[in-house]
C-alpha cells in the first residue's frame, strides 16, 4: 500500500487537484481526496511540489520485437514470406529484456505499450497490449490480442515488388487485404454450419477475430489515399478498424470523422525519409482533434525512442492545443484507441495503480521523472 500525499494530481478525466492525495491498494488506485488518513502498513509518499499524472501510454510501437542494439539477431518485426501472416503474434516475437522498457518508464514515464508487428505484410498479425515493466512478457501484457496489424502503400508494395512478387501495387495491396477478409467471413459462415464440416485453419481463427468486431484491423498508412482505401475497405466490410500513422490525415480530416476512425499520429519529428513522409506535420494532431477524431500520439520506437512520447506530445503544443487536450493524446485516448480505458489512461478509483511522479510538466525537457508505479508496485525511484 502507498499513500501519495500532497501532489498535483491530472486526473485527465476529472480536472487538476492541488495538493491531493492518492491511496494505492492491491494494485488499483483506491482513493483520491484530500487529507487521507493513512492506513497502518501503507508507506507514506510526501508529494509537495511534484505533479502526479497517469502512466503514459504508447498505442503504436515495436518495443521488445525489433530489440534495440541487436541488429537482425533482435530483429522479429516482419515475417516477409508471405503478405498475409494473420496466425502471428506480437507477444511471441517480444524480448523482455530489451532494454528499452526501462528506458521508457525511467526517462519517459511510459508504463503502458500496443506492440504490433511490422508493415512489411498486408495482414502481419495480432498486436498486443502490455506495461513497460515485469519479470517476463507473460507478467507484462494486459492483453494478448487488441488488434489486427494491417498495411498499405509503399511498405508492401517494396518488400514484394523486390521479390518480384504480388502485391507490387496499391491495387493488389487492397485485393489482397479483400480477398483474406472475404476467405475469414467464408471460414466463419462454413464454421457456423455443422454441415460443412469446416476443419481448423489459425490464419483465419485469427482474422475472423476482426470479422466479428472482437478486434479492430490496425491498419497502416501514410498517404491520404491509402487512408481513403482503409475507410473504403472497412465500411465494406462493416469491421471496426484505426488508422496508423495518418500522416495524411490533416487533408481529409472529415472524411475520417466521418468513418468514425481513431488515428495513432506519428512519428512526426523525423525527416522526410520517404516519398509517404513528403507532407509530414505536427499539425495533423490539430486538425484531426479540432474535427472530433480520437487522436493519440505515438512514436513508433525505434524510429523514434520511446521515453520520447512527452516530448514529441510537448512538440504538438506548437499547434495551439491545449496542454489539457495534449495530455488525452498520450493517456486515455491511446487507452481507448487500445480498448483499455477502463485499466488504464487515467487517475480514477479501480484503475490499474500506474502513476508517475513527475518534478514539474512533463511536456518541458528540464522536468524528471521521480518515481513510478505500475500495477500498484513502485519500481522505479529517483
Amino acid at each position: 500500500m502507498f499513500l501519495i500525499k500532497g501532489a498535483k494530481v491530472f486526473t485527465v478525466t476529472d480536472g487538476i487537484k492541488e495538493k491531493t492525495d492518492v491511496f494505492i491498494k492491491g494494485g488499483k488506485i483506491d482513493k483520491i481526496a484530500k487529507n487521507i488518513k493513512a492506513p497502518k502498513g501503507a508507506k507514506i509518499i510526501h508529494a509537495d511540489g511534484l505533479s502526479l499524472y497517469p502512466g503514459f501510454i504508447d498505442a503504436h510501437c515495436h518495443v521488445g520485437i525489433m530489440e534495440e542494439g541487436n541488429g537482425q539477431v533482435g530483429n522479429d518485426t516482419n515475417e516477409m514470406i508471405s503478405p498475409s501472416t494473420p496466425h502471428l503474434r506480437a507477444i511471441d516475437g517480444i524480448n523482455h529484456e530489451d532494454p528499452v522498457f526501462r528506458d521508457s518508464y525511467e526517462k519517459g514515464g511510459v508504463t503502458s505499450v500496443m506492440v504490433a508487428p511490422g508493415s512489411a505484410n498486408i495482414i502481419g498479425g495480432e498486436a498486443c497490449f502490455m506495461n513497460t515493466y515485469g519479470e517476463t512478457v507473460d507478467d507484462m501484457v494486459i492483453e494478448e490480442c487488441i488488434g489486427m496489424k494491417m498495411a498499405l502503400g509503399e511498405n508492401p508494395k517494396r518488400v514484394y515488388g523486390s521479390q518480384h512478387k504480388s502485391p507490387s501495387t496499391r491495387m493488389a495491396n487492397a485485393s489482397v487485404m479483400r480477398e483474406n477478409l472475404f476467405k475469414a467471413k467464408e471460414y466463419l459462415k462454413k464454421k457456423s454450419d455443422k454441415k460443412a464440416k469446416q476443419s481448423f485453419d489459425l490464419k483465419m481463427e485469427n482474422l475472423s477475430k476482426v470479422i466479428k468486431k472482437k478486434v479492430p484491423a490496425r491498419i497502416h498508412c501514410h498517404r491520404a489515399d491509402d487512408i481513403i482505401t482503409a475507410i473504403r475497405i472497412t465500411k465494406e466490410f462493416k469491421i471496426n478498424s484505426v488508422i496508423e500513422h495518418a500522416t495524411d490525415g490533416h487533408k481529409i480530416p472529415k472524411q475520417i470523422k466521418k468513418a468514425k476512425l481513431p488515428c495513432c499520429v506519428g512519428p512526426t519529428l523525423i525527416g522526410r525519409m520517404k516519398e509517404e513522409l513528403k507532407d509530414r506535420t505536427i499539425e495533423t494532431v490539430k486538425v484531426l482533434v479540432e474535427n472530433g477524431v480520437d487522436v493519440a500520439i505515438v512514436t513508433d520506437h525505434p524510429v523514434l525512442p520511446l521515453h520520447a512520447l512527452p516530448m514529441c506530445a510537448g512538440y504538438a503544443l506548437k499547434t495551439g492545443l491545449s496542454e489539457e487536450e495534449i495530455l488525452k493524446t498520450i493517456t486515455i485516448n491511446p487507452a481507448k484507441i487500445c480498448g483499455m480505458e477502463k485499466k488504464v489512461g487515467s487517475i480514477e478509483k479501480g484503475k490499474q495503480a500506474d502513476l508517475v511522479l513527475w518534478s514539474g510538466n512533463p511536456f518541458f525537457p528540464d522536468s524528471q521523472v521521480e518515481k513510478v508505479w505500475i500495477k500498484g508496485e513502485m519500481i522505479f525511484e529517483k
